[in-house]
């Protein structure tokens, strides 16, 4: 499925769930014909993400609400900020409010989390990634928010690149099987995807090597000085990716290490949605 099309059902579905036969609050207090206008307002420093999605969410609900923006995506945003306004009806307004804070506070969580990861590895060549430890049906919007963040994404899914994890390479009976079936489906399918695989030691990191073909090795819970022997020993012949309980505090001697990409799944597991409301103006 096509991302609008992923995001259009995530929409239809958050409706369905929230106001189901109707938002009776609303419809019992508020004439329908009364018009106004909300302020998203920030309540806590960070990165902005979301404020594509909740034109979409009102434009969805309501086409005639009207959204005059003043802070875009990706912008640093502090206390008292307000990131835009929207105008129509009030029984609109009302019924969207939820759903657009649900959605932007999470996405600028992540965000803004992805972002102080990023400047830890300021001067290095290494990339912050994301995994598939997503909430299910938000993946699309989570994973936007690590780009706004200025992280890269991993794949979007299992249909997107071949990843060859422990898991994979134990139920094929060892690296060599698992990646030469990889590469034999690629060429039966006369599919164009990137193999990675996941190596737990030495032995098994010279395997991958010496049976080629695979375009990242995703070194699993090394330690620095391993990951270090590992950007040695592999000197620049395939991509090299760390991964497994990568915190704030080691990120940095990760990424001096010399590795292409660190993953982190904490980026959309582990996040604490950034404080913003939308109120009455």
């Amino acid at each position: 499925m096509e991302v609008e099309n992923l995001i259009n059902s995530l929409l239809e579905l958050a409706f369905a769930e929230d106001i189901g036969d109707g938002d009776h609050t609303t419809l019992c207090s508020i004439p329908a014909s009364e018009v106004g206008s909300s302020k998203l307002l920030i309540k806590e420093e960070g990165i902005l993400a979301g404020v594509d999605v909740a034109k979409d969410v009102f434009h969805k609900f309501d086409p005639e609400l009207k959204v005059e923006v003043f802070i875009e995506d990706g912008a640093q945003v502090k206390p008292g900020d307000v990131a835009f306004v929207v105008t129509g009806k009030v029984q609109s307004l009302l019924q969207t409010e939820r759903l657009v804070l649900n959605l932007m506070q999470r996405m600028s969580g992540i965000a803004t989390i992805t972002n102080k990861y990023v400047k830890l590895l300021e001067g290095t060549k290494t990339k912050v990634l994301d995994t598939r430890k997503t909430t299910p049906g938000l993946r699309m919007l989570e994973k936007q928010a690590v780009k706004i963040g200025g992280g890269e994404n991993h794949r979007i899914g299992l249909f997107d690149m071949i990843l060859l994890k422990d898991n994979h390479v134990d139920f094929a009976g060892g690296i060599k099987n698992a990646i030469t079936r990889a590469k034999q489906y690629l060429k039966e399918k006369n599919k164009d995807l990137k193999i990675e695989i996941e190596v737990r030691n030495f032995d098994e990191l010279n395997e991958a090597l010496n049976v080629g073909g695979v375009d990242r090795i995703m070194l699993d819970n090394f330690t620095v000085e391993d990951t270090r022997k590992a950007v040695d020993i592999v000197n620049g012949r395939v991509e090299l990716e760390s991964s497994g309980g990568i915190t704030f505090e080691t990120i940095r001697d990760y990424a001096v290490t010399g590795v292409d990409y660190v993953s982190v799944g904490a980026l959309t597991h582990s996040v604490k949605s950034l404080d913003m409301s939308l109120k009455a103006v």
